[in-house]
């Protein structure tokens, strides 16, 4: 079973992949958080770069991922700078209220989520997957069970109740656009691992 370190000291999201990837893949934290310069332009690039720094940095194959929100309406901020936007802003919170005031003269709320996730085996073996969610921001900040901008993103669903995806965490476990890559992943790997299996 082929491991894994993770592309961050974040114990917590070791173990959700972890526990997502549990009998195919191992995932563990990386022992220090490095500091990559995410030069990218876009979410792969970004996922890539900080895959193989943590590659180079331990010798061993690495997971990273990179996600953000994209706004149809303000295509200029967020994006793959998501987590940097309005850096003179303390919190997510903050952020959020401020995303919500740029919209309120906008017709148009439409937004998505993406996450892509980069398997770094070795620079000859690299692996990519991506997963999207739709939906749209709302006018307020609703819910306590999520983090970065899930308080103001309200997913399509077919119950079109207007909950964002801080008030959906089992919802967010199955459909997110991580769930989605990570699904996409795990799919992925299987099928390789089958397939050694049956040559063997």
């Amino acid at each position: 079973m082929t491991s894994f370190i993770l592309a961050s000291g974040n114990a917590h999201k070791a173990e959700e992949f972890r526990d997502l990837f549990s009998g195919v893949l191992t995932v563990t934290a990386a022992p220090k958080t490095l500091e990559v310069d995410e030069t990218g332009k876009t979410y792969t690039e970004n996922a890539f770069l900080k895959a193989k720094a943590y590659f180079e940095t331990y010798g061993v194959p690495a997971l990273a991922d990179d996600s953000g929100l994209n706004i149809e309406s303000l295509p200029d901020i967020l994006g793959v700078q998501s987590a940097r936007f309005a850096p003179e802003l303390p919190n997510y919170a903050d952020k959020g209220l401020k995303v919500i005031e740029l919209l309120k003269d906008k017709d148009n709320r439409r937004a998505y989520f993406v996450c892509v996730l980069c398997f770094y085996l070795s620079p000859d073996e690299v692996y990519f997957f991506e997963g999207r969610v739709h939906g749209e921001i709302g006018f307020e900040l609703k819910g306590d069970q999520g983090f970065g901008y899930d308080p103001i993103f309200i997913p399509e669903r077919r119950e079109n109740d207007g909950l964002t995806l801080a008030q959906l965490p089992e919802w967010k476990n199955e459909f997110s656009h991580r769930a989605k890559a990570s699904q996409a992943a795990l799919q992925f790997f299987k099928e390789s691992i089958d397939k050694t299996r049956k040559k063997l």
